[in-house]
C-alpha cells in the first residue's frame, strides 16, 4: 500500500482585484460628476460613455467576478453591480433617454438613479464592517444618489450640482482606496491608511459574533 502523502493543494496566488475596480469606478464618477456639477460643457456629455462602457463598467465587472474567485461577498457584490450600473448608464444614455417623452423623462430617470440609492445605502451598512476608507466610499456615494434622485423628481438644476459636488468627493474617496490598495500590496506593508476596524463598535445584532469582515484590503 502506497504511503505518499497527497501532494498540497496550490497557494491561491490570485491578485487583490479591489483597486482596480475602485479605480475604474472612481475615474467615471468623477468625469460624470464634472458634468452634474456644471464644471465642463453639457454638450460634452458623451465623453463618460467610453469610460462607462470600458473602466467603470467592463474592468469593475472583471474585478467583481474576480472577488467571487477570493470568496470575497462584499468586494463581488459591489464591484459586479456597479460595474452593472455603468454598463446600463451607457446604454440607458445612448439608446433610451432620447425616445423617452420630454416632460417625463425625469421620472424615469429618477427612478433609475432611486435602485441605486437603496442598493448604496444598505451596501454601506455592510461596509460598516470593511474599513474606513470603503466606508467613506459608500457614505459619499449614498448621498450622491439620494440627492441626484431628488434633484431629477424635482427637476432641480441646483440640487443636480450639488449631487456633482457630493460625487466629485466619492470619486476622491474611492481613488484614495484603490491608491491605498495598490501601495501597500506592492510595497508590502501599511504606508497608506485604510483605518480597519472603522466598524468595530458597531454592532448590528446582539450576542451574533464572528463571521468575516469583507474588503478589508480594499
Amino acid at each position: 500500500m502506497s504511503t505518499t502523502a497527497p501532494a498540497p493543494a496550490p497557494a491561491d496566488t490570485i491578485a487583490d482585484p479591489g483597486p482596480l475596480g475602485l479605480a475604474g469606478f472612481a475615474a467615471t464618477t468623477f468625469v460624470l460628476s464634472s458634468f452634474n456639477a456644471h464644471l465642463i460643457d453639457q454638450n460634452l456629455l458623451a465623453v463618460v460613455l467610453p469610460l462607462a462602457l470600458f473602466y467603470g463598467g467592463l474592468a469593475q465587472l472583471l474585478a467583481g467576478l474576480w472577488e467571487f474567485r477570493k470568496g470575497n461577498t462584499f468586494g463581488s457584490t459591489a464591484f459586479v453591480s456597479y460595474g452593472a450600473f455603468w454598463l446600463s448608464y451607457a446604454a440607458y444614455v445612448k439608446f433610451v433617454a432620447g425616445d423617452l417623452p420630454a416632460s417625463t423623462a425625469h421620472q424615469a430617470t429618477g427612478l433609475y438613479l432611486l435602485i441605486w440609492a437603496i442598493f448604496t445605502v444598505y451596501m454601506t451598512v455592510a461596509a460598516l464592517r470593511t474599513n474606513g476608507a470603503t466606508l467613506a466610499v459608500f457614505v459619499t456615494l449614498s448621498l450622491t444618489f439620494i440627492v441626484l434622485t431628488i434633484a431629477e423628481f424635482a427637476e432641480s438644476t441646483g440640487m443636480t450640482k450639488v449631487g456633482g459636488w457630493i460625487g466629485l468627493i466619492t470619486a476622491l474617496c474611492a481613488w484614495y482606496a484603490s491608491f491605498a490598495a495598490v501601495t501597500n500590496a506592492t510595497w508590502k506593508e501599511n504606508v497608506l491608511p485604510v483605518f480597519p476596524g472603522i466598524g468595530s463598535r458597531v454592532r448590528l445584532g446582539a450576542g451574533r459574533s464572528g463571521g468575516p469582515v469583507a474588503g478589508e484590503a480594499h
